[in-house]
């Protein structure tokens, strides 16, 4: 269980972390944007082929192109800091360069993230931990092995928030980097 509630908290922080635009284009910023297609609300990723061929730039391709206005109506409300642009049957997305401000903002909304990743993680911790001992306390396991457990826990946590840690380390360090 303990694995589990670990890994979650390692797969929001690198979704949190793809949603994050550091003027670098990402297929995860527009992939679900909802988009009215057909009579109902779609994501884009089941409507168009997303590609980035350049570092700042996304082009999406809608599978049917009676449907590129109403794309670019959906990435438009849901993302008014960036300029959709129709280019035939092709809805190219350029990704200007942050301002200093920008990156700046970028890094604090990174310290946010962590710090919600760290606290899914001690919440793992504290239930791991009251797990093993209540079953102490039911007699299921003995007094060393509470202590060797706590010691296998603080273990995975440790190697849990220095990967945390690093992948902090690489996104400030990719935002800052222009």
């Amino acid at each position: 269980m303990l694995k589990t509630e670990l890994q979650k908290a390692a797969d929001f922080l690198r979704l949190e972390f793809a949603k994050l635009h550091a003027g670098r284009a990402s297929i995860a910023l527009v992939e679900n944007v909802r988009v009215e297609a057909y009579g109902a609300q779609m994501p884009l990723n089941q409507l168009a082929t997303l590609s980035s061929p350049e570092p700042r730039l996304i082009v999406v391709q809608p599978w049917d192109r009676n449907i590129v206005k109403n794309i670019e109506k959906a990435l438009r409300e849901n993302m008014p800091d960036l300029n959709p642009v129709i280019d035939g049957e092709l809805i190219r997305i350029p990704f200007p360069a942050p301002t200093e401000e920008r990156r700046k903002a970028l890094v604090k909304e990174v310290g946010k993230t962590v710090e919600d990743a760290r606290i899914k993680i001690r919440r793992a911790r504290e239930d791991a931990i009251s797990e093993i001992m209540s079953k102490e306390k039911r007699g299921e396991i003995s007094e060393d092995d509470l202590h060797r457990q706590k010691d296998e826990i603080q273990k995975e946590i440790d190697e849990t928030n220095r990967l945390v840690e690093e992948a902090r380390k690489k996104k400030e360090e990719e935002i800052m980097t222009i």
